[in-house]
């Protein structure tokens, strides 16, 4: 369905939709377009108010998808004007409205209202990871660090993994900035990505690299290299850390996985006692290994065919 190019007038939206070969689905389908085509919010406007004159009523997941076509082009009253009417109708608004809302209104002159909206999400349900990102990074575009680190942490203490965009952010805003406790915020997320092995891509690279280089009475200068063989760094000639797991950190981590993975709460729920110590014996008769395969996800590799053949 091709959206009309002006807003339409009661009779012609209704010749829209009885030449529709689902009327029932008409709205529908019309709003989705509009989301996909971008269409004027004066055309979307008309549609609504059409079906709010014929029905007396507009259905929630047309207001949603209005909303989504608010969002999409930063109207920011009429975003506020949807949420207005959706809290007088409805108690409380599912996931999908307040992702909507807060990515909205963080990006506008509105944004502590988003803030707003997460307390409101709070009450309810667990927020989502995009939620607190788009708050974090609305406190950070508007140089309110304290309350984007409190967010952040908040974030962690729900087990939510942040993704390198709004860790980028930290240090793309945090540019120039005096404090103690500032550093010490930043040098937490560089430990949390060392600790866990995650590696910045370039851009999320010369962020930090510049903040660094932005660091108030500091001398510090980044460069882009590449490592040697021997994880020398060839500016700095300093010696990398070795990323290895130490013996007694892989028998820690082999024993975990055994007691918690394959053992379980029930040693009998996939295998019995027996039959796991007789593998055990197998692979240690065997080793080394260079290649494990997985044959049963081999077999199902290609399902058109036969799963002797896959394998």
């Amino acid at each position: 369905v091709q959206p009309p190019e002006r807003p339409l007038q009661a009779e012609e939206w209704n010749r829209l939709r009885e030449s529709f070969q689902s009327p029932e689905i008409f709205e529908e389908v019309m709003f989705n377009s509009m989301v996909r085509c971008n269409s004027s919010i004066d055309v979307a406007k008309s549609l609504l108010t059409h079906v709010a004159n014929s029905n007396g009523d507009i259905a929630y997941n047309l207001l949603v998808k209005y909303l989504a076509l608010c969002v999409q082009q930063g109207q920011t009253s009429e975003m506020c004007d949807v949420y207005d009417i959706m809290k007088i109708r409805f108690r409380i608004l599912e996931s999908g409205a307040y992702n909507l809302l807060i990515r909205g209104l963080s990006n506008s002159d509105q944004w502590r209202m988003a803030l707003t909206l997460l307390e409101e999400v709070k009450k309810i349900m667990i927020p989502s990871r995009t939620n607190y990102e788009s708050c974090i990074k609305a406190a950070s575009r508007h140089q309110e660090m304290n309350l984007a680190f409190e967010l952040y942490h908040e974030m962690l203490a729900k087990d939510l993994v942040p993704t390198l965009d709004v860790l980028q952010a930290f240090f793309e805003f945090s540019r120039g900035m005096k404090g103690a406790q500032l550093q010490k915020e930043l040098f937490g997320i560089l430990l949390y990505l060392r600790d866990n092995q995650i590696y910045p891509h370039k851009t999320f690279m010369r962020s930090i690299k510049l903040w660094f280089e932005s660091i108030p009475g500091g001398n510090w200068r980044g460069h882009l290299t590449n490592i040697k063989d021997s994880g020398q760094c060839p500016v700095c000639n300093h010696q990398l850390e070795d990323s290895d797991l130490t013996e007694e950190e892989y028998n820690n981590l082999r024993e975990r996985i055994i007691k918690d993975v394959i053992h379980g709460t029930d040693t009998f729920r996939k295998t019995s006692p027996q039959e796991f110590e007789a593998f055990q014996t197998f692979v240690e008769n065997r080793l080394p290994f260079d290649i494990v395969i997985d044959g049963l996800n081999v077999s199902h590799i290609k399902p058109r065919r036969m799963h002797c053949e896959n394998v």
